[in-house]
């Protein structure tokens, strides 16, 4: 019998995050026919399903409560349950991919029982750190992971978290990377145009791409800014994407009166956002622990480095994975402003070192982190499933 994988995921295109990134780019390079994306409702999708080419049903995967306890948690499980067993007899599916422990590989892990249907499911670090926290969740996770017939980890980082916390062993775990489409993000040569109406002409940009959130640590960026402003007084700070933090980060810029030196970029297409990678000096993740909620992997550094710019780290989660630390990147304490600004102020010392640092981190991801390898990975891995 053929193989029919259902691909179950609430994070997916055009919903950003860097997870729904990755399951595009990994299921959009397999055969059509053999996958199906269940994907969240939420937004506007006029005309985006056929625009991607990808086969896509939407219905509503988002809920206030995911665990069972709760009505509002039940009630999330079991309308999900109605319609995907649906779903299951009508498109003859055989697997399931489950894009997260909790929800995605609670569900799967509910429709086995129900269908028969075997399932596998991604870890991405965070989810299964911050499921650790609640009983009820943590006891859903090795429910989840004990049925699973794999569990793919983000990095071997993710995949040290899974066996610390006892919801798995080796011989059920995989580790894939995500990677980066080295044809679309890729070096560019001075835009003085673009630069002029973004505002960079004559700046050291310094970019971070993420989602506004606190283990993302704009903030500690942000109040690194004044010491590296004394000695780089051309420097701008360049942040592209939105979250529940803006507001916050908003409040701090105005309070240390950095309002020209540090620039929010919302709504800004794929390709601009390329451009700014392109064209900025300097990419950093400031990324630290916030309780249990970690950066499992980080592939906006691979990113970077993709289009020829070093990459600074906070040395929390996977990040190191993404590099060759000291060659590519720089891997420090990004929970200390001081820390942050000593590094930027060192590694512009030097626009030379710069340029050599980017160089080799796009031959780096030219070796180990094209999306081609990554499904090729990928391919070996279903087959085991």
């Amino acid at each position: 019998m053929k193989k029919k994988t259902l691909v179950l995921t609430e994070n997916f295109p055009p919903l950003s995050g860097g997870s729904g990134r990755w399951f595009w780019e990994l299921y959009s390079r397999l055969p059509n026919d053999e996958y199906l994306i269940v994907a969240d409702d939420r937004i506007d999708l006029e005309n985006f399903n056929e625009i991607q080419g990808v086969n896509i049903i939407r219905i509503p995967l988002n809920s206030t409560e995911w665990g069972v306890r709760s009505w509002t948690g039940l009630k999330f499980y079991f309308r999900c349950l109605f319609k995907l067993i649906k779903i299951i007899k009508q498109h003859k599916i055989t697997h399931i991919h489950a894009g997260r422990v909790i929800h995605e590989g609670v569900t799967a892990y509910l429709l086995k029982f129900f269908t028969g249907v075997d399932y596998l499911c991604y870890v991405h670090g965070e989810d299964v750190e911050t499921a650790a926290t609640s009983g009820e969740h943590n006891l859903m996770v090795k429910q989840v992971c004990k049925r699973a017939t794999l569990l793919i980890c983000n990095s071997e980082n993710s995949a040290k978290i899974v066996k610390r916390l006892g919801y798995a062993s080796d011989d059920k775990i995989r580790v894939l990377n995500p990677g980066v489409d080295t044809s679309k993000f890729v070096p560019a040569k001075e835009d003085l145009q673009f630069k002029s109406q973004m505002g960079w002409e004559n700046k050291k940009v310094i970019l971070t791409v993420g989602r506004l959130q606190q283990r993302k640590g704009h903030d500690k960026m942000i109040a690194a800014l004044p010491q590296i402003l004394k000695e780089h007084p051309d420097t701008l700070y360049a942040i592209v994407g939105r979250g529940e933090c803006l507001i916050e980060l908003q409040s701090l810029i105005n309070k240390l009166n950095l309002n020209k030196h540090v620039q929010l970029l919302d709504e800004i297409s794929d390709e601009i956002m390329i451009k700014c990678y392109q064209q900025c000096d300097l990419f950093i993740l400031p990324n630290r622990t916030i309780g249990n909620d970690i950066e499992g992997f980080g592939m906006v550094l691979v990113e970077a480095q993709a289009c020829a710019k070093p990459v600074i780290a906070g040395n929390s989660g996977g990040t190191k994975e993404t590099m060759i630390i000291d060659e590519t990147g720089v891997i420090i304490d990004c929970t200390d402003p001081k820390s942050i600004a000593c590094q930027i102020n060192s590694m512009f010392q030097d626009p030379n070192e710069l340029i050599t640092m980017g160089n080799k981190g796009r031959s780096h991801v030219e070796r180990e982190l094209t999306w081609e390898a990554h499904v090729k990975k990928s391919r070996r891995i279903f087959e085991q499933a």
